[in-house]
């Protein structure tokens, strides 16, 4: 049986469920658990769109020693990421959080494999963040959504949230493709086979019928479609305006559609999954830093913090809120658009990055939260965050893609010129002078940078050291994937800090319940996702590290909610 579509009819039909989920992004495993459960749950969505920040994401979740991983030959294991999440979570968030994580990951996997037509694989070889630690994985533990067809979602197509980025081609282009294609001048007999099967892929299902995506539309639209065949309703532009209580425990909601307000009573409990507060721009300068003027984020448009912020009426507690998914991105041509993605460019041989100062000041190959972290910890010390430039030059440009966009060897566009957000010219002083830069510092930098890279070894940033820089440096170039100096014809193009969502947020326990500050549970009151504080506190273990929260977390707050987990 199709579920309702008209959200009006929706929400008629459905003012007393078991689960009222707020959010449509992972915010559905939550839904898909509970069915199994036998739960009765309604999602009601604040935008017009199914999918959340999910289907905006690169679609990856990592989930230690799940069946996707050792059923591919992966040889992690519980015990192994445990001592891996000691090592770089250390005090930062309760170690019950994590250890829940780790304990139901693979139970999680299972489940989606029953509930939604998903296929997923290993990602092999794309490290974890911090693989150095102790219990890192060089080879990684992301996994990724097959291609799949957005056919699948029959008429309810047109309320799934689209992409940050459409195609010219017909290609469902995986996260694990992405380092390849980035590589096609590189390593041809790797790259182009990937290629011409995702090009097949792509044009081949046109002509068949299927219309497949890959990355997070893969993930976010097979979550919907696992809604859509259990008949899990979805209630969309509903916002949430007030949490109904009875004594201290939450017992239910009350949403607005369309101006009308509605009243749901939820028998087991509220899940909050409505995302970070990545668009509220005053909390964020009251948060994270008052130089973050400009709205960059990546995430959805609905997240403003609005789950964060009722929940505090109710004596909420929070933590965390300094902290975001940090990602370092091509500036926008202007203000109110998009900033274009920029993940492998800053780990490519032949390119830097500096300041407003004109000075290298950071591993530009390490992971982009910790990228951000080290812009925010350099502000407090008295080092505005400023402009930044990746500079590059034409062996560069003729070698990789950049932004997502711009193929080798060909121009930058016009536009970015135009925008002030690209520069080019024949010398360091030159370039300096076109960016405003400081000639002389940027000139050290550069002849800096050159003579760190004939030797191979950065000794200033110890770039190429990790094996998650390698991960997307170019393999032809020796020793060292990540360094190469700059010759000839030089280009700079203007870097912000992005993000692709915050992770501070509410205080909530090893069951997903949200805590007031003296510890104690707010009895009905659930937080997954980006709506709770992150689980591992303050570092970014592996590519899917926000992701997996809001899976996991779904499925032991369904569990938890049916009363399969005692407090």
């Amino acid at each position: 049986m199709q579920i309702l579509t008209k959200s009006a009819d929706v929400l008629a039909a459905n003012t007393t469920v078991d689960l009222l989920i707020v959010g449509s992004g992972t915010g559905i495993a939550t839904a898909l658990a509970g069915h199994e459960r036998k739960l009765k749950s309604l999602i009601v969505e604040k935008t017009p769109y199914v999918g959340g920040s999910t289907a905006l994401s690169g679609g990856a979740f990592w989930i230690p020693a799940n069946p996707i991983l050792t059923e591919n030959g992966s040889e992690d294991t519980l015990e192994k990421a445990e001592t891996y999440l000691k090592a770089v979570v250390g005090n930062d968030s309760p170690p019950e959080r994590w250890q829940a994580l780790l304990k139901y990951g693979g139970a999680t996997v299972e489940m989606l494999q029953r509930t939604t037509p998903m296929s997923f694989f290993w990602s092999k070889g794309y490290s974890d963040y911090h693989p150095e630690e102790p219990g890192g994985d060089a080879l990684g533990r992301t996994c990724e959504c097959k291609p799949f067809d957005l056919n699948r979602l029959g008429d309810e197509i047109s309320r799934f949230r689209p992409g940050l980025m459409e195609s010219s081609l017909p290609m469902p282009v995986t996260g694990y493709d992405y380092k390849w294609l980035n590589l096609m001048m590189r390593k041809p007999l790797k790259a182009f086979p990937i290629i011409f099967k995702r090009l097949f892929q792509g044009v081949g299902g046109k002509i068949v019928g299927k219309n497949l995506v890959a990355g997070g539309q893969a993930i976010a639209a097979g979550l919907f479609a696992g809604a859509i065949d259990n008949n899990i309703p979805v209630a969309t532009d509903t916002e949430l305006v007030e949490l109904l209580m009875d004594g201290d425990h939450v017992v239910g909601a009350v949403v607005e559609h369309e101006g009308k307000t509605i009243e749901i009573k939820a028998k087991r409990g509220v899940v909050l999954a409505a995302g970070g507060f990545d668009h509220n721009m005053p909390m964020r300068q009251k948060y994270q830093s008052k130089s973050l003027g400009e709205n960059y984020s990546f995430g959805a448009e609905g997240n403003t913090g609005d789950a964060i912020l009722l929940s505090q009426t109710i004596g909420a507690d929070l933590d965390l809120m300094r902290e975001s998914w940090w990602f370092p991105a091509i500036s926008p041509l202007k203000k109110g658009e998009n900033p274009k993605v920029l993940l492998a460019e800053r780990s490519l041989p032949g390119s830097f990055m500096v300041n407003a100062t004109g000075k290298r000041f950071i591993n530009e190959a390490t992971d982009y939260m910790s990228f951000g972290q080290k812009l925010l910890a350099e502000e407090k010390a008295g080092t505005p965050i400023g402009d930044m430039w990746l500079v590059f030059d034409q062996t560069y440009r003729n070698r990789y893609i950049l932004g997502g966009s711009v193929f080798p060897r060909a121009e930058l566009p016009q536009e970015w010129y135009d925008a002030g957000i690209a520069v080019s010219a024949d010398s360091p002083e030159e370039i300096a002078k076109l960016t405003g830069l400081p000639v002389s510092d940027f000139k050290a930098s550069y002849d800096r940078f050159n003579a760190l890279a004939e030797t191979g070894k950065d000794d200033d940033f110890q770039r190429g050291e990790s094996a998650y820089d390698r991960y997307y440096g170019d393999p032809t170039i020796k020793p060292n994937p990540n360094l190469l100096a700059l010759k000839g014809k030089l280009y700079a193009v203007k870097v912000v800090l992005s993000d692709l969502g915050t992770c501070g947020g509410l205080v909530a326990d090893e069951h997903g319940r949200v805590l007031r500050e003296d510890k104690s549970a707010i009895e009905g009151l659930y937080a997954v996702g980006n709506t709770a504080a992150n689980i591992f506190g303050r570092v970014y273990p592996g590519a899917g590290g926000t992701i997996c929260q809001g899976l996991v977390y779904g499925y032991i707050v369904a569990e938890h909610a049916a009363g399969k987990v005692t407090a």
